[in-house]
């Protein structure tokens, strides 16, 4: 396409800096690039003044500045980020132990309701057995009654 444009290990020999820098570089929009089949392509003629600063003590204090940054930045990201995938379990575990509680509450109801149908149940089978014992107890008083009555009033006609 262009002549000027180089690929980006040129342009690291070129400028005497490792491979990271110059993508650091890219990254940070310092370096005007464009993508060529599938390469990405530097423009050397643009952007230097992004690249050298005024003098050697500002780039080693810009240098200094941006790699304790990143280098903080990334281990702050790192933490937030296994703090967070901690959350995350945490929050399905306990998701799924109360799950796991509400089945076991349902399955505890369904007993206690199938435990108070059969004591119901007994409840109604005693109730009608003691009605029958009352109704049959009341009729041997009946029929003792007229039958002591009858033996009664014969011993006191003798």
């Amino acid at each position: 396409m262009h002549e000027h444009w180089m690929s980006i290990d040129e342009y690291a020999r070129l400028t005497q800096m490792d491979r990271n820098s110059v993508e650091s570089l890219i990254v940070r929009g310092k370096l005007v690039t464009i993508v060529e089949d599938g390469e990405i392509r530097i423009d050397p003629s643009q952007g230097m003044s992004g690249i050298v600063p005024a003098s050697l003590t500002a780039l080693s204090a810009s240098q200094a500045d941006v790699t304790i940054g990143a280098s903080f930045v990334e281990k702050t990201i790192g933490t937030i980020i296994n703090l967070h995938e901690k959350v995350l379990v945490a929050k399905e575990e306990t998701i799924e132990s109360i799950k796991n509680e509400n089945l076991f509450l349902r399955e505890a109801l369904g007993s206690l309701q199938e435990l108070y149908d059969e004591d119901r149940r007994t409840i109604a089978v005693l109730t009608e057995q003691l009605k029958l014992s009352h109704q049959e107890v009341e009729f041997m008083r009946r029929k003792y009654k007229l039958m002591w009555g009858k033996v009664i009033e014969d011993h006191a006609s003798q």
